[in-house]
């Protein structure tokens, strides 16, 4: 369900520039003809809940993992969906590979990242040509150094069909590396240890974490998160003494709450261990002295009803950023020795205009993170007195947030900037001299030249008179007559904000007489919390009803029309894709629906399933009636009818851990039974991946061809 899909756009055959306008062929597609479609069994199964009966059809087949009857029978039903669909897409094989091509063309193989400076030594990253996977390295002291290279991840991940490395934490004495792997795409990872020195791995290895390994300053104990094997819950904060067995960690943590995810980390000064709690509407930070690891964990504010925050480390304070009497988050602070809210005193109060983001610490600033009219805006304080300033980005619709900081008493931040037209790039930013240093922009191989595209900052009145953002790029030369054909994309959940950021794959869209959009709808954050919370628990449909909205403004402003209009949308934007595809099925030609949470009923009442028990304040819970009938009102799923569809290309994987590939099978399944119209219903599923795709760098290109293939053949685009 929560998942923050990053969605890439595609292209064809590859171009010497990008400056060039390629040129097009548009003509009528031939879909195979005569192909006999998937049908899948029908075992009819009741839900009886507050005097409502519901009959699925298909609840068989959530078999798979329980290892039921049906579990062969499930594996059968995806294979015939994936073969009906190379058949339908057999003619545009070439055109994906084409595809393929010329977005990885955009990609510099032989790569670096930009070091960052952290205890003695700079870390970076360095990627090969060919290689799928990268090499994580440190140099000691100067860049000129002698490489050290800690994790060949091309060499790890080598005859792995999935192969992912969520952290890597270096010891306080640089001579241990602890980090964690999936080789299931199930987001459950294994944390190993290895001698920098000597280059051992060590027989240390702890299973069913989250991935998040910490070192106490003792450079022999880890903290790190264990998860429930079945729900794969974050239950447990466990600590490890390096040499021992993995059933002898003690659990120096147990979260009773189920809706809330936990985590743990180290401040960035290295004084303090901390363990997160976190629902959707409370928080609760623990901590201890990373020195002293054995000490139990206390409580710097029990929890509070509809209360967040969280801690920040100074030299001789604590700095809280909280939403305590403030909608739109405020800054407090306390003393080190008197953490409960009692002591609280208000350094930045709340504003209704803008949002408090975040707070980064830094030894002599602190840099508020803050989103006023849709858009990040970087605020540096000076720890010592009044001095403040903020971050000029100078575009009228970007992304940009705080990079890797990791070395407390530096006096430059490093910070993330991009836009549509503006590839990804990092600065360096000088905060006593106010001045900022390019390190490094993303090169698009090939030719790229900003000055070709076009982005524009629009605002679409949704039924209730709200001003709804939009964001939107396109090559010059676009003509607005309502001929062209423009893909809108959003996610609309958990607060989630999308900024509009620069994806070279997308070019080939683009190239080809798209548009791109981006609707920034309620249930994210982009105008503040409010924003959220009216696109949450009772208010869900106002997501739902700003993105049809949002296509209708398209089209009424003519930068499309109802023949040309398509919508993407992925996890939680999947169930965005369902909704509006039930309720405006006639205003888009197609649609795209990846890993897509279509099944909120079901989903919701099975706390067995990941995640279940952690959504309950995003989406409510259904053993509550008034819950149960408004989320039955607009679930994907419960909301099929006969009537006609757009065209539909649905997106999985089989070993999905945020949304399990059960919901977008038995929604393909039902649409089939249901729909009336003639026009493609395609489900493809992975078999080797989860909620992420692909793990190398380039392998997820192959979906992102297939996606554009899929439009733009609908669009006659054919080259």
């Amino acid at each position: 369900m929560q998942a923050k899909l990053l969605t890439a756009a595609t292209a064809i055959l590859f171009i010497t520039s990008c400056n060039n306008q390629m040129n097009t062929t548009k003509e009528a597609y031939q879909w195979p003809q005569g192909v006999k479609v998937p049908i899948a069994d029908i075992k009819p199964h009741e839900r009886i809940l507050h005097g409502d009966t519901v009959v699925d059809n298909y609840y068989w087949m959530i078999d798979y993992f329980a290892k039921g009857p049906d579990s062969t029978k499930v594996v059968v039903y995806l294979t015939a969906e994936n073969t009906y669909l190379d058949t339908m897409m057999s003619s545009t094989k070439k055109f994906q590979a084409a595809l393929f091509s010329e977005m990885k063309a955009r990609i510099k193989e032989k790569d670096e990242s930009v070091p960052y400076f952290k205890n003695g030594y700079y870390y970076y990253s360095r990627t090969e040509e060919g290689k799928e996977y990268y090499k994580l390295c440190r140099k000691k002291g100067s860049l000129d150094a002698k490489e050290e290279i800690l994790l060949d991840v091309d060499a790890m991940a080598a005859g792995k069909a999935y192969f992912s490395v969520s952290t890597a934490e270096v010891s306080e004495d640089n001579k241990l590396l602890a980090y964690a792997v999936d080789e299931v795409s199930r987001r459950q990872y294994i944390i190993h240890i290895k001698n920098l020195e000597t280059g051992e791995i060590y027989k240390d290895a702890v299973t069913g974490t989250g991935g998040d390994p910490c070192w106490a300053n003792d450079n022999k104990t880890l903290f790190y998160t264990a998860n429930n094997p079945v729900t794969l819950l974050s239950e447990k904060i466990k600590r490890h003494t390096l040499g021992t067995d993995e059933t002898t960690d003690v659990t120096a943590y147990e979260e009773k709450d189920k809706s809330n995810y936990i985590g743990v980390g180290k401040s960035k000064n290295n004084k303090f261990i901390f363990i997160y709690s976190q629902a959707t509407l409370s928080s609760e930070t623990r901590w201890i002295d990373a020195g002293k690891p054995t000490d139990v964990f206390k409580s710097f504010q029990p929890r509070m009803k509809e209360v967040l925050y969280d801690v920040a480390v100074l030299e001789d304070k604590f700095l809280i950023r909280t939403n305590w009497n403030a909608k739109n988050f405020r800054a407090m602070e306390c003393p080190l020795d008197k953490t409960d809210s009692s002591n609280w005193k208000e350094v930045i109060p709340h504003r209704t205009d803008v949002l408090l983001q975040g707070i980064d610490e830094f030894k002599d600033f602190v840099i508020l993170n803050e989103r006023k009219d849709g858009l990040v805006k970087l605020r540096v304080q000076s720890v010592s007195g009044n001095n403040e300033h903020y971050i000029d980005f100078g575009e009228p619709a970007y992304a940009a947030g705080v990079g890797t900081n990791p070395e407390y008493n530096s006096t430059t931040l490093r910070y993330n900037y991009t836009s549509l037209t503006t590839p990804n790039s990092v600065y360096d930013y000088n905060m006593a001299a106010k001045d900022k240093k390019l390190m490094k922009q993303q090169e698009v191989v090939g030719g790229y030249n900003a000055a070709d595209y076009v982005t524009e900052r629009l605002y679409a009145t949704a039924k209730d008179g709200t001003r709804v953002p939009i964001s939107l790029v396109y090559k010059k030369g676009f003509e607005k007559n309502g001929a062209a054909p423009l893909l809108l994309y959003s996610y609309g959940s958990y607060g989630y904000s999308t900024d509009a950021s620069f994806n070279s794959a997308r070019l080939s869209l683009l190239n080809r007489g798209f548009v791109y959009a981006i609707a920034h709808i309620r249930g994210g954050q982009e105008m503040g919390r409010q924003w959220y919370e009216d696109g949450k628990m009772m208010k869900k449909k106002k997501t739902l009803t700003d993105f049809i909205d949002c296509g209708e403004f398209l089209i009424k402003e003519k930068y499309t029309s109802k023949g040309h209009l398509y919508a993407q949308g992925g996890s939680a934007g999947g169930l965005l894709m369902g909704a509006v595809t039930n309720m405006a099925p006639d205003l888009w030609n197609g649609i795209i629906a990846q890993v897509p949470f279509v099944d909120v009923v079901n989903t919701m009442l099975d706390e067995s399933i990941p995640l279940t028990t952690n959504e309950f304040d995003e989406w409510g819970n259904p053993k509550n009636k008034e819950a149960y009938d408004y989320m039955k009102s607009y679930s994907p799923y419960e909301n099929v009818a006969k009537k006609n569809y757009p065209n539909i290309l649905v997106t999985t994987g089989l070993h999905d851990s945020q949304v399990q590939y059960f919901e977008p099978a038995k929604w393909v399944a039902k649409l089939r039974a249901m729909k009336t119209d003639k026009n493609l219903l395609l489900l493809h599923t992975n078999m080797a991946f989860g909620h992420g795709g692909a793990s190398g760098r380039f392998d997820y290109l192959k979906d992102v061809a297939l996606n554009y293939a899929f439009l733009l053949a609908l669009e006659g685009i054919t080259n």
